[in-house]
């Protein structure tokens, strides 16, 4: 019986951790645990058939770092540890599973390296990485892909299609949430739940970084959103270390006493990991093992994505800026000629500014590469804004190249009722994931009655039901006509708006400017028309952000509709306000500050705005008054949870191009600025991971702080020396493995007899503060700005 077969039936039990495990069989900080699979496989064995008999009914490889990325300067190949594992874990269950079958789970991590723009790792290097692990693990017999502990969902979907593109194995992923249910890079539950049931995964769920307690309430939400099944796999607690020993709190009875009420909420697959040993998964299988699992059911939300959140359609009218488009547009297309990508974030982030939810992104015209350009504006705008993108392409090749590398689930726009529009988008919309939108026009061109027009919409859905595709992925846009034309077009389009939004299961969508072509004062029609469509149920206007006549239209709308608590959005809109009327061209994108295009991490705006204020400011002035403020208050907007970290690498980013105008300018004049102190930086030995370092690294380099990078895997004697020989008095310490984290311990012990004047301050995926205090380091950053004000504190 296949494991999802399996799961119709009853609760599904994972195993628990391993690195703990290997440590106590000998396994030395910082030794590779992977090559365990060959050099000492009976210690592997063993441990996987201590979890069968507890109950497991998967196991997971020891391949979490088996990539090529984090594995270099090995004596083997990744396949031969990839196939060596698989074979530990097979031969275990072969040893103990008799009476029913034991499944291996290939275990695939994280590269260790944050992706383009906010690192160096492209999503192709990341795709091949864990496409080799995946071939691998399918050709030595695995019978299911796990992919955990992932912190950004740009890299889980390298990672998901590289899986499912090269094998038939179920896919199953589970992720790191904060307490506030973030990842890393910001993403929230809902976006995670959309982007992975998009990408046609088998299980969704989390792991890691919090205990079971702390895991019920984000348990909750994804049950919420997800119509898929549920993974819970969290830590014995939160660790601390005991005598050079990290040790969890959370008993196995308390744990499994805890993982009941996660069940009870609807996970149906459970396990553990840091931490958890086969007594935490024994008591967790007595407990549930004749617990029937609830029943899964579809949520029918209608969600699009960006990297960080998801835009519910259909709750409240959703706004689709459609200003990045050409037609009709000589600047915009100007600046698509001119690679002005510049002039296209600032497009973005003035409609985002406005109001708008989703940006519709078209960069068709017929003198430029489109697929090439679509590529770029995408990965540009998703660089500085957070708003999903609706992917605006006729053109199929472009399509897919888009949806191939966006980060979250788009908006598609579109397919029609033609056969071969259906046949060419339906296979990418599953494929990658997405809400598509199906205009109601076909090979007899676009209906003049709404009720042909409505025949069109329910083929469109019926095809893509063919495909695997919900209707909950699917927006119909009956078509606005101009009235200029044929005086009862609004009618027709109204009465199929309304005829869809009764008769089909689907969300609607209109490009509402259409209907004034060709009429004077255009905004007055196309406002009014806006409000008529929805009265009669359109869930997403494709509207003019910058027309303040339009979006009076909109708030009062909502207002009216009783879809604005207290009237609270319009309030803030209009509150001691005079109305205005506003038309686009009215409107300058250009007008943005420095400040302001710092925060919003506008790179070459940020430069423009320096090289301008350097006219008539002194360089320091600019910034000791302005670029160290924008990037405070960014800092403190991501200790609030407002701002998240592709915000603020992508502001830092921005400080660095105006900070190199002033600096050249600077040069020039012959002013000098005094770097501050020296700062080691350090991921401790035998950790491979430098994430985290390095987000600390630009952060620190940013507020003029000298940053000694020594890298990752740096045994304590070299940072003790560096720290000597440059009489460093702050070292910034990393680990994000509980297995390396007795080498921070030794290093801070070295630092504090040798050189006693100097502060050490830790941080990483698997430290606490309580664990921090116990280790002896001076001060605990839970995240990079924390870095950054105790620096502040302690070298001014």
């Amino acid at each position: 019986m296949s494991i999802l077969e399996l799961l119709k039936n009853r609760i599904i039990f994972f195993d628990g951790g391993t690195g703990t495990l290997l440590q106590e069989k000998g396994l030395q900080a910082g030794e590779l645990p992977e090559l365990w699979n060959i050099e000492k496989k009976q210690a592997l064995i063993d441990i996987h058939k201590n979890y069968f008999e507890a109950g497991s009914d998967i196991v997971l490889t020891n391949t979490f770092g088996a990539n090529c990325i984090k594995l270099q300067d090995i004596p083997y190949t990744i396949e031969q540890i990839i196939t060596a594992a698989v074979e530990n874990a097979k031969q275990a269950a072969k040893q103990v599973c008799h009476n029913k079958k034991g499944y291996v789970a290939l275990d695939i991590g994280p590269t260790g390296k944050l992706l383009q723009p906010l690192g160096d790792l492209t999503f192709e290097a990341a795709y091949e990485a864990f496409q080799q692990m995946a071939v691998a693990g399918e050709k030595a017999g695995a019978d299911i892909i796990v992919i955990e502990t992932m912190s950004d969902i740009y890299e889980t979907k390298a990672a998901v299609l590289a899986a499912k593109e090269n094998t038939n194995l179920p896919v199953f992923v589970t992720v790191v949430f904060d307490e506030k249910g973030k990842l890393l890079t910001g993403s929230d539950i809902a976006c995670v739940v959309s982007v992975l049931e998009g990408l046609g995964v088998d299980a969704i769920g989390m792991n890691c970084g919090l205990g079971p307690h702390q895991m019920l309430s984000l348990a909750e939400q994804m049950l919420y959103y997800s119509s898929i099944p549920v993974i819970v796999k969290p830590n014995a607690g939160l660790p601390r270390s005991e005598n050079g020993k990290t040790v969890f709190d959370v008993t196995p009875e308390e744990f499994a006493k805890e993982m009941v009420k996660i069940v009870d909420k609807g996970a149906c697959i459970v396990g553990g990991c840091c931490g958890t040993t086969p007594a935490h998964i024994n008591s967790l299988y007595q407990l549930c093992k004749d617990k029937k699992p609830l029943p899964i059911v579809p949520k029918n939300k209608t969600l699009a994505a960006s990297y960080t959140n998801a835009v519910e359609i259909g709750k409240i009218p959703v706004v689709v800026g459609e200003r990045i488009n050409p037609t009709g547009k000589s600047r915009f297309k100007q600046a698509l000629r001119e690679k002005d990508f510049d002039y296209i974030l600032r497009e973005g982030f003035s409609q985002q500014q406005k109001g708008a939810h989703i940006l519709d992104v078209n960069v068709g015209l017929p003198d430029i590469d489109e697929t090439d350009m679509l590529v770029t504006v995408i990965k540009q705008l998703q660089s500085v804004i957070d708003l999903p993108l609706q992917i605006d392409t006729s053109n199929i090749v472009a399509m897919e190249k888009a949806l191939r590398i966006y980060n979250g689930k788009a908006v598609i726009n579109s397919v029609n009722g033609k056969k071969e529009s259906m046949e060419a988008v339906f296979p990418l919309v599953k494929k990658y994931g997405g809400v598509v939108i199906g205009l109601t026009l076909d090979e007899n061109g676009i209906p003049a009655t709404a009720e042909e027009r409505f025949e069109i919409a329910k083929k469109i859905v019926t095809t893509a039901e063919s495909y695997g595709i919900s209707s909950k992925d699917i927006m119909i846009d009956v078509l606005a006509m101009t009235i200029s034309s044929d005086q009862h077009s609004a009618l027709e389009t109204l009465k199929a708006l309304n005829m869809v939004k009764q008769k089909l299961n689907v969300k609607t969508v209109l490009g509402v400017s259409n209907i004034s072509f060709g009429l004077p004062q255009r905004e007055i029609i196309t406002a009014n028309f806006y409000t008529m469509a929805l009265q009669n149920g359109l869930d997403a206007g494709i509207i003019n952000t910058n027309s303040d006549m339009i979006m009076q239209s909109y708030y009062a709308y909502k207002a009216l509709a009783g879809l604005d608590d207290n009237c609270m959005d319009y309030i803030s809109q209009y509150g001691g306000q005079a109305p205005t009327i506003k038309t686009a061209a009215n409107t300058s994108s250009d007008d943005i500050s420095l400040g302001t295009a710092i925060e919003k991490g506008l790179k070459e705006r940020a430069k423009q705005a320096a090289e301008q204020k350097l006219e008539n400011t002194e360089p320091l002035t600019i910034i000791n008054e302005e670029l160290i403020p924008a990037l405070d208050h960014v800092g403190k907007g991501f200790e609030k949870g407002t701002v998240f970290l592709p915000q603020l690498l992508m502001s830092a980013e921005a400080a660095k191009f105006a900070f190199e105008a002033i600096k050249l300018h600077m040069n020039k004049s012959g002013v000098v600025q005094n770097k501050k102190d020296k700062i080691i930086l350090a991921t401790v030995k035998g950790d491979i991971h430098d994430i985290g370092k390095n987000i600390v690294k630009v952060l620190l380099e940013n507020y003029s702080y000298d940053v000694v990078d020594l890298g990752k895997d740096v045994p304590p004697e070299k940072i003790v020396e560096t720290a000597i020989s440059q009489n460093i008095k702050l070292v910034g310490l990393s680990a994000l493995m509980t297995t390396t984290v007795t080498n921070m311990e030794e290093t801070i012990k070295q630092l504090k007899q040798k050189k006693p004047d100097c502060k050490i301050v830790v941080g990483g995926a698997v430290l606490t503060q309580e664990y921090a205090d116990s280790i002896g380091a001076d001060h605990y950053a839970k995240d990079a700005m924390a870095t950054v004000y105790y620096a502040q504190k302690i070298l001014g």
